[in-house]
């Protein structure tokens, strides 16, 4: 198979396209985004998420849907783009925000400028090559959110089954998928018990 290697102005759009988050201004690329550069992949095979991932932010956000009081809290997902200072922002899997903060934002074609009061990740496709480990890119990323103004951070990995919580002012934790995440308050959810029931 012949490997087209895209001219300069292609590159230039594609790591655009590749663009996963911009922290402190630096871009962070979707992994694998460099064999998308050297014609081996389109970049749709680097984009997508995987099965697990899919179906389990599916599955959290059916069930904060039937949770959340919907005429103070407003679910987004689908990889949001939330801009938490000039020239930097960072997609979100699953955000909740309070509905009237984040209502004048809704219909705009631009990245949403106003804080979640959580976020849940599950997993991460960005390339983590410029860090030293995924716990570097994890820590980070979960530093700018709370820094930015968003309450509580909810990391769910799946490899290792594990779930990171992370509240501004009180100490990180991580424990396993069978122990229940507060959420909101009176909202928690089991992640084991949660795909038990699917």
């Amino acid at each position: 198979m012949v490997k087209n290697t895209p001219s300069k102005e292609e590159r230039k759009r594609l790591l655009k396209l590749l663009t996963y988050e911009k922290a402190n201004g630096k871009p962070i690329y979707y992994r694998d985004y460099r064999r998308v550069l050297k014609g081996e992949l389109p970049p749709e095979a680097v984009m997508g998420s995987s099965g697990i991932q899919a179906y389990l932010i599916m599955l959290l956000i059916k069930f904060l849907l039937d949770q959340l009081d919907e005429n103070r809290f407003l679910l987004l997902s689908s990889e949001l783009g939330f801009l938490y200072k000039k020239g930097s922002w960072r997609n979100l899997d699953i955000a909740i925000f309070e509905k009237e903060k984040v209502k004048p934002y809704l219909l705009e074609d631009k990245l949403i400028p106003v804080a979640p009061k959580v976020v849940i990740e599950v997993d991460t496709k960005a390339d983590l090559s410029r860090y030293r480990s995924f716990e570097e890119y994890v820590h980070e990323k979960t530093q700018d959110l709370l820094d930015a103004g968003v309450e509580k951070v909810i990391w769910i990995f799946t490899r290792t089954k594990k779930v990171m919580e992370a509240e501004r002012g009180k100490d990180w934790i991580i424990h396993g998928w069978d122990k229940d995440i507060n959420i909101l308050e009176g909202i928690k959810v089991n992640i084991s018990k949660l795909l038990e029931v699917a």
